[in-house]
């Protein structure tokens, strides 16, 4: 009995899901082009938000510094692309691994020598900071002045990911699809199990006997290979990619907002958080220009993030859901009083 209502309960979160996702492909035919560009940028970051969700959300490992593997795969994409003309999807798939193995590397030699927490946090910011600043100067990636997609045509070229703002939107939306559905599955699965077992409590998951060391360094590499994947696509989007604007600061703070706002630990989270701080974070960037008051995005940012600590501490999302089940607990409790009645 309880496995068939784990099943229609299961089944309705997928059919849910797909809704969802209906829906906003709708919207992308629909809309203009600025507001196309806008939700690619906000689906974009929910696909990358989803791979911190993953190392800190379900794994319990903080870091600050995931422009390190998005400037990853940006560069790796831009540079067999541009300088080559390899495809992109090639791009893509060695930007992951590369940035997969800078992530495992960092991870291991953190976690084997007990750095942990927010100093395992600190040590992402400096490496994202230590290659943005050699990135900076290397000439062959282009140093400060970056690097320029050729122009696109308009024609839609799927081999060489090229296109107009919608084809990136219709890609930005199959990513973030994949990155809720990715997260769905891992966190119901094993992994999921063991790492949520790690995130809780380190020293009680090694006495089960689980090899803590061991899945630290593989949540690090998955969700570095994500986050590659997302700068990459970021990168095409764009059009250019810079040191400062691939790596810097700002992109790792975009790609957290997410998941702290929607909900840590969830599938949705990072979607709906996205929807609430990107378009809220232009807004009051274009609000802010118009009234000469620069940065009232970065303090709209500050707003957002202590409110939703304050009042909201798991996220939207969590408090979304509980409001709904409050909303059907009084139904589902005057069933059994119905059929009472009719017998």
């Amino acid at each position: 009995m309880q496995r068939t209502s784990d099943q229609a309960s299961d089944a309705k979160r997928w059919g849910a899901g797909a809704l969802v996702f209906a829906a906003l492909a709708v919207v992308g035919g629909m809309s203009n082009a600025y507001v196309i560009s806008l939700l690619t940028i906000v689906l974009l970051f929910t696909f990358m938000g989803q791979s911190w969700n993953l190392m800190l959300g379900i794994g319990g490992q903080l870091s600050i510094g995931h422009a390190l593997f998005v400037g990853i795969g940006a560069y790796a994409v831009a540079i067999l692309n541009i300088k080559y003309g390899v495809t992109p999807w090639i791009g893509l798939l060695l930007g992951a691994v590369i940035a997969g193995s800078v992530g495992a590397v960092l991870a291991w030699l953190s976690f084997r020598f007990e750095v942990r927490g927010i100093y395992f946090a600190l040590l992402t910011i400096a490496a994202a900071e230590f290659a943005r600043i050699m990135f900076g100067g290397w000439d062959y990636v282009g140093g400060m002045q970056g690097l320029f997609y050729q122009a696109p045509s308009g024609a839609m070229d799927l081999r060489m990911l090229r296109g107009d703002a919608r084809f990136y939107y219709f890609v930005a939306l199959a990513l973030a699809a994949i990155g809720v559905a990715g997260t769905e599955l891992i966190s119901r699965s094993y992994w999921g199990y063991v790492w949520r077992a790690m995130r809780d409590d380190d020293e009680a998951a090694r006495a089960l006997g689980v090899r803590t060391f061991r899945h630290k360094v593989l949540v690090v590499s998955i969700s570095a290979a994500t986050a590659a994947i997302g700068g990459g696509v970021l990168g095409l989007v764009q059009g250019a990619i810079f040191p400062d604007s691939i790596m810097g600061m700002a992109i790792s703070v975009d790609v957290l907002i997410g998941p702290v706002v929607g909900g840590l630990g969830t599938a949705f989270g990072p979607l709906v958080g996205s929807m609430v701080a990107i378009p809220l974070h232009h807004a009051m960037g274009v609000l802010g220009d118009a009234l000469g008051l620069p940065g009232l995005n970065s303090v709209a940012y500050g707003a957002v993030l202590i409110l939703v600590v304050w009042f909201l501490p798991d996220g939207i999302w969590p408090s979304i859901v509980r409001l709904y089940g409050a909303i059907q607990l009084p139904a589902r409790g005057r069933i059994p009083q119905l059929r009472k009645v009719g017998e």
